[in-house]
């Protein structure tokens, strides 16, 4: 079974060649100013012009308004939205009805009762993204570079694709996969040298690692008697 890779939080040209050379199927841009990693729509829309039409192009948000999100169709002209923030089932269906893109919840997990959040989203979201719930004291959503327990979502079965994200790098993803069993991975600060910098080697590396899983995934279930 094919693991899609994101990579998420691109912000300069190198980082972008790396994402197009590596055959990521997901590139990822920032439109949230807390973030290190945020860009204006005009800079996002230059940087993502070399992947358009090989990596599906990302815009996430943090509960933008409808004023942000035009300016992000209008100029950056994403193919899909993550939504990365306390966006409401209405609110995503909202979205979709004026955009016409599709849509990913991300949904924050530290414990099992988190994944119960979940099922409000099924019948608006395109895909689920589970990160690691955020520390109270933070300014930001997301991991944040942490990680939660993947074996809270082994043998999860969900009517629409998932995503894990959160502290995953290249050492780690091929034991995440193993164990969580996801249809896409995703990763920022994994395969960085200082926030919004992205490191072309970790990027391969991580791409790498993830077909590397995929295909000792593969080989396993031909191994298991029909």
């Amino acid at each position: 079974m094919h693991v899609d890779v994101k990579i998420c939080g691109l912000t300069d040209e190198t980082a972008v060649a790396a994402v197009r050379d590596a055959g990521a199927e997901y590139a990822g841009f920032v439109f949230f100013p807390p973030s290190p990693r945020h860009l204006s729509a005009a800079r996002a829309a230059a940087l993502a012009a070399p992947l358009r039409g090989q990596a599906t192009v990302v815009a996430l948000t943090v509960d933008a308004d409808d004023q942000a999100f035009d300016d992000i169709f209008d100029t950056f002209g994403p193919d899909m939205l993550q939504l990365h923030g306390q966006e409401s089932p209405e609110r995503i269906a909202a979205l979709k009805r004026r955009y016409t893109v599709p849509v990913m919840k991300m949904i924050p997990v530290r414990e099992a009762r988190d994944l119960g959040a979940v099922e409000a989203y099924l019948a608006v979201a395109d895909r689920i993204l589970f990160d690691a719930k955020a520390p109270a004291d933070a300014t930001r959503p997301g991991g944040l570079g942490l990680s939660f327990d993947w074996r809270l979502l082994a043998g999860l079965d969900l009517p629409v694709p998932f995503m894990l994200s959160g502290g995953l790098d290249p050492d780690v993803v091929g034991e995440a996969i193993r164990i969580a069993r996801p249809n896409a991975v995703d990763v920022s600060s994994g395969v960085e040298t200082a926030p919004g910098v992205k490191d072309p080697s970790a990027i391969a590396r991580f791409v790498k690692a993830v077909r590397a899983a995929e295909a000792a995934r593969d080989r396993s279930m031909e191994r298991i008697p029909s």
